[in-house]
């Protein structure tokens, strides 16, 4: 977590209304020269103020259209770091790229340090080395990691997936991904930082998770990430142990009780959610395709969401006035906590700062890890055709 300083006490002396009415005056004076972005996961009091809303990419890929469009200068994204790093890795060369909140990182994204993924590519490759493996190992990453990981997956000859695309990102991995498989080359992948995501959509590709997947634990106090080397050799899919702390939270018996007390409701969770919660579900998709799937919803319709509260509380609120039932899967408090961190306070301190001329909470990503990041998205356009973060659709469970 970045070390992020105190707010001045006058900004948290503010009430709710005056808070509003200043930021909406920075906006307007900034005009064009400003865009703010924020994500779904953020409270209804920072989302009002955002230009655009939308997922982590979406968002950056936003972002980096307007500045060229209007010629912004200013990027303020209401998200997390790593959200941030990927806007400042795809905007225009002179774009200022501002996070309110500093510690406003991703639990799941500091599961993957750069130099722990470098000791495992390492170990991995030995093993398969000593064992005369005939293949390779592609490693993949989540958007949800850091420019560095992004940067190492580009280097190593991978991609980054999102989760509206991440079935089309794993066949083209197996495939041989940018080099032609050799005669008898087999593939293996290296899926980061979010072990649910990777397993979720290596099963719906057919792999075994049990015989065919293995969890690689950098935290494991033996060797090989807590795996034997006969277990690395077998496995088609090495994934990372890391998760989502808002989707760990939703159970296999959350599912059965809405299915139970409630019947006729639809049942639709994130992928990052654990494999028995999702197979248990009727749909899983991603974040635009559960709020693509509530919008299409029939008037009378009966659903449950499983995934962050703020986005479920403003679908259920939209949902209402068509006569769409929506609720959270669980009752359990499924918020992300490091996105709270940014508030309106936090917002409206970076742009008095940027009107007096002091750039504040600058997210800064150096040129090499610039270049290799944007290597690993390039592939997962080209892969997608562009087109997989706008259609994403749910996935009907079998």
């Amino acid at each position: 977590m970045l070390w992020q300083p105190a707010l001045p006490d006058n900004y948290r002396a503010m009430d709710a209304d005056a808070l509003d009415r200043a930021i909406q005056a920075r906006k307007a004076e900034f005009g064009d020269r400003l865009v703010i972005l924020g994500h779904h996961y953020q409270q209804d009091d920072v989302i009002r103020h955002a230009d655009f809303t939308g997922d982590s990419f979406k968002l950056s890929q936003l972002a980096a259209e307007k500045v060229r469009q209007v010629g912004a200068e200013f990027v303020v994204f209401c998200g997390v770091h790593f959200m941030a790093e990927s806007a400042d890795i795809l905007a225009p060369d002179g774009t200022t790229v501002i996070l309110p909140d500093l510690s406003a990182g991703c639990s799941m994204a500091d599961m993957a340090a750069d130099d722990d993924v470098e000791d495992a590519w390492n170990q991995i490759n030995a093993v398969l080395e000593e064992a005369h493996f005939n293949g390779r190992v592609v490693p993949i990453t989540y958007m949800n990691s850091s420019a560095a990981i992004k940067a190492f997956v580009g280097e190593h000859g991978g991609a980054v997936c999102t989760s509206s695309n991440a079935r089309s990102i794993l066949e083209w991995a197996f495939a041989g991904g940018d080099e032609p498989l050799r005669e008898g080359e087999k593939i293996k992948l290296l899926f980061l930082p979010d072990q649910h995501l990777g397993r979720n959509t290596a099963a719906d590709l057919g792999y075994d998770i049990h015989t065919q997947m293995c969890l690689w634990d950098p935290q494991a106090p033996a060797g090989l990430g807590g795996c034997d080397a006969q277990t690395i050799v077998q496995s088609d899919v090495i994934l990372w142990k890391g998760h989502c702390s808002v989707h760990k939270l939703f159970r296999p018996e959350h599912v059965d009780q809405i299915k139970a007390q409630q019947p006729g409701t639809t049942v639709i969770v994130h992928p990052e959610c654990e494999h028995d919660v999702v197979r248990k579900a009727d749909l899983s998709g991603s974040t635009e395709a559960i709020i693509c799937a509530i919008d299409a919803a029939e008037s009378g319709s009966k659903w449950a969401v499983g995934t962050e509260v703020h986005l479920v509380s403003r679908l259920s609120q939209s949902a209402v006035e068509r006569g769409v039932s929506v609720r959270i899967l669980s009752d359990c408090q499924c918020l992300c906590t490091t996105m709270y961190r940014i508030d309106p306070q936090h917002l409206l301190w970076v742009l008095d700062n940027l009107a007096e001329g002091n750039v504040v909470n600058q997210v800064a990503v150096d040129e090499q890890t610039t270049r290799w990041s944007q290597v690993a998205l390039e592939r997962m356009l080209q892969i997608t055709g562009k087109t997989s973060v706008a259609s994403a659709v749910p996935q009907p469970i079998d």
